[in-house]
């Protein structure tokens, strides 16, 4: 074997580990940040903030007497709180004991704390998970902006042919004889969307400098391809955005529908792909996957799909997003991620979809890998997107979990008491179990699915 021949390989699972360091640093030091800051302001004494676990490769104590630390493995993190046994938050019984006739010092202690101080600092972490991915959507939002009204032509996409008339600036008024609705109006838009003619080549209606005119453009969805899902057939067999799929097996498309089409009644069988990529024509052939998709519902349908995405034929000119408009979408898309996932989650107990969509670390990592080559906002939205996941995972009512945590502080606020120490040791026992099972499913899920 050419050893040379293994470099590649080898550098891309190194940018794949690497992208996937990053994206989980960010987000567990946004969870832990979250924990430290809270307890902070509840008077909890954080004595440790750690990146990382295993040995220390970076440490420094703060004026407040927390130490601040970076450690050797990166998958993961945690604040230790005064009066705390590990990183889980359990119970130091001894130093609890030195502290019990001192009020002052036992109430710095996460397990002196008033119940509210120690209910706020565990949701703390989830919580800010949340707000981060709130405002990141929203920042993003607010970057990409909001299609002008009316509809203008921001940029054309080189497509096969060459026979775009459109030129930057023009005004669409309307294609084929049909006026063109704004996109803040859905109803009418996907009406239009529905009504565009089947037909390589379309007269469009614009005004240019003034002038209205016709020129003629592209079917307005081609099959062009403007993102490929993380571990989707479409990535597997490297299409890239930019490429037009020009025929499938023989047959010319010109229609993203046409492709659509195609892939939902193969029923997997693969299929002879001509894409248009820099001026030549590839052939490659792929086969779809079932695909589990999530609907507004709440329930899930299952699709052939081989993981691309389209768009119109030109790239719509923008204008700067509302602070509030964007905020608002910020909200509205980490809702939409927690609705989703939980849907998911019941589907797949209830036997509904398959449990093959539920990744593990393998499965995150390759994605973290694929979306950050695709850029670095693609990057950032996938960040986001794992960090509403993380933040909702910590909420599950499962001890060692924020949410076993909170659970515990519930049954404290209706008995008025704790649990006993005994009963808490063995819960968090039974949860750690239960997270590592889990963590050894999806495992079983990325190697074998």
């Amino acid at each position: 074997m050419d050893i040379f021949s293994l470099i590649p390989q080898f550098g891309g699972v190194i940018y794949t580990l690497a992208a996937f360091v990053v994206a989980l640093s960010v987000i567990v030091a946004v969870h832990e940040y979250g924990h430290y800051i809270v307890g902070r302001w509840s008077g909890i004494h954080a004595e440790v903030f750690s990146l990382g676990f295993g040995p220390v490769l970076f440490s420094r104590i703060d004026k407040r007497g927390t130490r601040w630390q970076v450690a050797m493995l990166p998958f993961g993190g945690y604040v230790k709180f005064l009066g705390d046994s590990d990183a889980a938050s359990g119970k130091d019984t001894e130093a609890i004991a030195r502290v019990q006739d001192d009020p002052a010092e036992l109430r710095r202690t996460m397990h002196g704390a008033p119940l509210w101080a120690r209910a706020a600092t565990v949701a703390a972490g989830p919580a800010f998970n949340f707000v981060m991915s709130i405002l990141v959507f929203a920042a993003i939002f607010m970057s990409r902006g909001v299609a002008t009204d009316p509809l203008t032509v921001g940029e054309t996409l080189v497509l096969p042919g060459g026979f775009h008339q459109l030129q930057a600036g023009d005004e669409v008024v309307g294609i084929a004889g049909m006026p063109t609705p704004g996109f803040d109006d859905e109803t009418a838009w996907a009406a239009f969307a529905d009504g565009v003619p089947m037909a390589p080549v379309l007269d469009y209606a614009v005004r240019r400098d003034g002038r209205d005119m016709v020129v003629q453009g592209p079917f307005l969805f081609p099959p062009h391809v403007s993102q490929v899902a993380p571990r989707s057939a479409a990535m597997d067999i490297e299409l890239k955005p930019g490429d037009v799929i020009t025929a499938i097996d023989g047959a010319p498309i010109f229609a993203f529908d046409q492709l659509k089409e195609a892939v939902e009644s193969s029923g997997g069988r693969a299929l002879l792909l001509d894409v248009w990529r820099d001026g030549e024509t590839l052939e490659f052939a792929l086969a779809p996957r079932r695909t589990d998709e999530p609907q507004p519902d709440g329930g899930f349908v299952t699709h052939w799909r081989i993981g691309v995405a389209g768009g119109m034929a030109f790239v719509p000119a923008t204008e700067p997003a509302g602070i509030g408009a964007a905020f608002g979408g910020g909200v509205e898309q980490t809702f939409r991620i927690v609705t989703s996932s939980l849907s998911g989650v019941w589907h797949m107990v209830t036997g509904a979809i398959s449990t093959c969509n539920m990744s593990g670390p393998i499965g995150i990592a390759e994605t973290s890998g694929a979306m950050a080559s695709q850029g670095a906002q693609s990057f950032i939205w996938f960040i986001a997107v794992l960090s509403t996941a993380v933040g909702l995972l910590n909420l599950f009512p499962i001890p060692a979990l924020d949410g076993g945590h909170l659970l515990f502080y519930a049954y404290e606020a209706v008995a008025g008491k704790p649990p006993s120490d005994m009963a808490l040791r063995v819960l968090m026992a039974v949860g750690i179990s239960v997270i590592l099972s889990l963590m050894m499913f999806a495992l079983f899920n990325d190697i074998f699915c």
